[in-house]
């Protein structure tokens, strides 16, 4: 499969969007992340997009592990194989076990999750399905999640349900290893 659009270059993208690309690649082990250079060719958007994907991931209110859960969870129900494999070790870092994240890429129970992990996975899941929490998941939701966190959590979905569709629909695969 070849990407609609290909990655940007150092003189499309500019230096300071290529260098946060490798950057990133250094942090995941990988080339320069292909979201980031494809997306980056967007310039000022790229920008916005990357403020606001910021303070859902990594500068939310939700604990690290629990929004890798989140985005593993959407990246599951959306066969995205990108986000699957970009958060599989992100994941790890942020405190998944390789059980833990095997168990969710595979769409199976995950004993080890706590009452609040599931509850998350559960509204996540629920949300990718039918883009609504009935009000018995939103209850359950609001039992174990601030205001705040609740919120959090709906933008968080739907900001890596948005992101599949536009990562599947420009053909990126994941990442090579550096």
């Amino acid at each position: 499969m070849t990407a609609r659009i290909a990655p940007g270059n150092l003189r499309e993208l500019g230096p300071v969007r290529w260098g946060f690309a490798r950057a990133a690649g250094r942090v995941t082990g990988t080339e320069p992340p292909a979201i980031f250079t494809t997306l980056g060719r967007t310039k000022g958007l790229f920008t916005g997009w990357l403020h606001f994907a910021g303070r859902l991931m990594p500068f939310g209110c939700l604990e690290r592990r629990e929004s890798e859960l989140v985005i593993l969870t959407v990246a599951t129900a959306r066969g995205c194989e990108y986000e699957r494999e970009h958060h599989r070790l992100l994941g790890q870092r942020a405190g998944l076990t390789s059980a833990e994240i095997e168990g969710i890429l595979a769409d199976e129970v995950v004993a080890s999750l706590s009452p609040r992990e599931r509850v998350l996975r559960e509204s996540a899941q629920a949300l990718v399905a039918t883009k609504d929490l009935d009000d018995e998941q939103w209850r359950r939701l609001r039992s174990v999640a601030s205001e705040r966190e609740s919120i959090e959590l709906l933008l968080l979905v739907g900001h890596y349900d948005m992101l599949a569709t536009t990562l599947m629909t420009l053909r990126l695969e994941p990442d090579k290893k550096a």
